[in-house]
């Protein structure tokens, strides 16, 4: 409706009564309706005023910010998973023969509980050296969400038997298992290797296959980690199989030892006696527990 067509409208209301407009309809009144019509219009069709736009703006800039999506955390590579280390040996064997030296079953032949293991020529332990790297494992692998068991607590006892160490690895349904040793070889050999199961007609038949994989990761993450060459006096690529080992013949879930190195040998066994050295073997056979948990 246009300003004169309001006025009009307006004029025809008020002449229905002078009481309706406040005064009598005339030719000032309806000059005066017009321009009030018109005042009415105007307001309606101008823009917001600068203070409500200044408020409006004022408001948008205040208002809170949607909240930004939170970055995901990396989930750590082992969670999940359960793995069994197995620390060749015990430091207080020695003192107990009438306990290792009790034979025991493992499927193919009787073999004694456990043995005090090797030594370096100037008297570091096995039994030591594996339970060093087992405690360093353990801290890299938990790091990775893992879960961590040992078979053995500490390296003051005795034992526990082959036969007990594989069951604590099937006892927990562990992803993988690995026992630690360094060899007591000839002086002349050095370099490591990995012992592999066989099929025996035994509890290990199903996992041979799996372990085979297992083998073969860690036997590649262990010589790129620390550079110990492949083993000069047994096995073909540093891989041996086996089926007397007890610790083997009785796992129900993929297991492998492996022989770090030879502690007879003199290039050997400086680098296992360096615990810088121990804490690469650990990263590595850690590394090599990933890639084949996948």
């Amino acid at each position: 409706m246009t300003s004169r067509a309001l006025a009009v409208a307006l004029l025809a209301l008020c002449g229905l009564g002078a009481s309706a407009c406040g005064a009598a309809a005339g030719p000032d009144a309806a000059d005066a309706g017009a321009a009030h019509a018109a005042e009415i219009s105007s307001a309606s069709a101008r823009p917001a005023s600068t203070e409500v736009r200044a408020a409006s703006e004022a408001s948008a800039k205040t208002a809170p910010a949607p909240a930004a999506a939170a970055a995901p955390t990396p989930a750590k590579p082992l969670a999940g998973k359960v793995i069994v280390i197995d620390p060749g040996h015990n430091g207080g064997n020695y003192r107990h023969p009438e306990i290792i030296n009790k034979n025991v079953d493992v499927i193919t032949e009787s073999k004694p509980c456990d043995t005090t293991g090797t030594a370096t020529n100037d008297g570091y332990s096995e039994a030591a050296f594996t339970w060093d790297v087992a405690k360093r494992m353990v801290k890299v692998l938990k790091a990775k969400g893992a879960t961590v068991k040992l078979t053995r607590g500490d390296n003051d006892s005795v034992g526990p038997c082959i036969t007990e160490r594989a069951a604590i690895g099937n006892k927990a349904h562990a992803n993988a298992a690995i026992s630690v040793h360094a060899d007591g070889a000839p002086a002349s050999g050095r370099g490591f290797h990995v012992i592999m199961p066989k099929k025996i007609g035994g509890p290990v038949d199903p996992v041979v296959g799996k372990s085979a994989k297992l083998g073969l990761a860690l036997r590649d993450a262990y010589k790129s980690g620390t550079g110990m060459p492949y083993s000069t006096y047994i096995g073909k690529n540093a891989l041996d199989y086996r089926s007397d080992l007890g610790g083997l013949n009785l796992s129900t879930v993929p297991k492998v030892f492996i022989e770090t190195g030879n502690m007879r040998n003199p290039r050997d066994a400086a680098k296992l006696k360096d615990p810088a050295f121990r804490q690469r073997i650990a990263d590595s056979l850690a590394k090599g527990l990933q890639d084949y948990l996948g």
